[in-house]
């Protein structure tokens, strides 16, 4: 019993380490997208971006999601820089969307419906700065729609809502085995034991915000 208790820790480590553990750094292709002159940007940042690019791009209107790093203070940062946590940079997602398809405030939605805000730098099994709940503005549009839905939020926590409202900067796209990273590896062990059933309860949390071909939920 003892050797198994000992063997299920130790396999419990290894999973809970992967996302930033992972050192398989062959590339995938590019992807051939190109955004539209009516294209707008929102970034970011709830825990491993390998989940986060993923929730974003079953959304409906949302043309590309892609995985990066942004909030720091240190430049060109890589996988390695950000995870010792000494950059200030989170890993973060860089969402394309059509306006005239989805707004700004359903993304906002959909940021705050797929994590716990409520989580102090990370998302459970990720801890760290790097993991850090992060919603960035570029216009006090947007930061008007952020901090209305905070305030709305927290009437439905008893711990208060840590996410920060961050005037976006930059953001430095990761490196290119890190792009459509759950897509690509469904049967990696952090995908199946972390990446995927995030993705299925946010499905099942807004059906009505799926892409067609995203509306199958995959255990």
């Amino acid at each position: 019993m003892k050797f198994l208790q000992t063997s299920s820790i130790v396999a419990l480590s290894i999973l809970l380490m992967a996302c930033y553990r992972f050192a398989d750094t062959n590339e995938a292709p590019e992807k051939p997208y190109q955004p539209n002159k009516t294209t707008e940007v929102a970034y970011f940042a709830s825990g491993c971006f390998w989940c986060v690019e993923a929730v974003f791009e079953s959304v409906r209107g949302v043309e590309e999601a892609v995985s990066g790093y942004a909030g720091g203070f240190t430049d060109n940062p890589t996988y390695t820089s950000i995870g010792t946590g000494k950059t200030g940079h989170a890993e973060a997602v860089a969402v394309y969307y059509n306006p005239a398809e989805v707004t700004f405030e359903t993304l906002v939605t959909v940021f705050f419906g797929s994590h716990n805000p409520t989580t102090v730098n990370g998302q459970k099994p990720d801890y760290g700065t790097q993991y850090r709940s992060i919603a960035f503005y570029k216009t006090d549009t947007e930061k008007k729609i952020i901090d209305r839905a905070i305030a709305t939020l927290q009437k439905q926590y008893t711990k208060k809502i840590a996410t920060e409202v961050t005037l976006f900067t930059k953001f430095y796209k990761a490196e290119v085995y890190h792009q459509d990273f759950e897509r690509r590896n469904p049967n990696q062990a952090y995908v199946k034991a972390v990446s995927i059933p995030r993705l299925n309860r946010f499905k099942r949390k807004f059906p009505a915000l799926l892409k067609k071909e995203k509306q199958l939920i995959v255990e």
